[in-house]
């Protein structure tokens, strides 16, 4: 799964939600002639992604290239169950990319329209965002 190799601060702050904002990278395809989009805001884990990616691999049996356009940087952190308040804050746990409405998740290229497309919508469903697959 995806994972960073380093990273210069090990637990980050939470932030702020941003519902209403909309993407402003990463919104136009780039590489292929086929992506999925997403509509929604949310936190992507790093299971999600792979469980996209192997969705789509298996559909398109490993011909054509296909480009994930997104990556998890951003630590969460879980305290173990029952512990009480106190003690600092809890250890990485997983790693989240957030997703913001218009961001271009995946790309594809090389295989038949019908069948990139049905592979993305597939992915789609593994993803806790709504997504639509756009072409060029």
């Amino acid at each position: 799964m995806l994972i960073p190799k380093k990273v210069k601060h090990r637990k980050w702050q939470k932030g702020r939600s941003k519902k209403r904002q909309v993407e402003t990278r990463g919104t136009s395809l780039s590489y292929g002639d086929f992506g999925l989009k997403s509509e929604e805001s949310a936190w992507i884990t790093s299971r999600q992604i792979e469980a996209a990616r192997r969705t789509i691999t298996n559909f398109i049996k490993r011909e054509g290239k296909l480009w994930i356009r997104i990556f998890p940087d951003k630590p969460i952190t879980l305290r173990p169950p029952e512990v009480t308040m106190g003690g600092g804050k809890g250890s990485v746990d997983h790693y989240v990319v957030p997703i913001r409405p218009g961001r271009i998740l995946f790309e594809m290229d090389g295989v038949p329209a019908d069948v990139a497309k049905e592979a993305l919508r597939l992915a789609g469903f593994k993803l806790p965002v709504k997504t639509k697959v756009v072409s060029k």
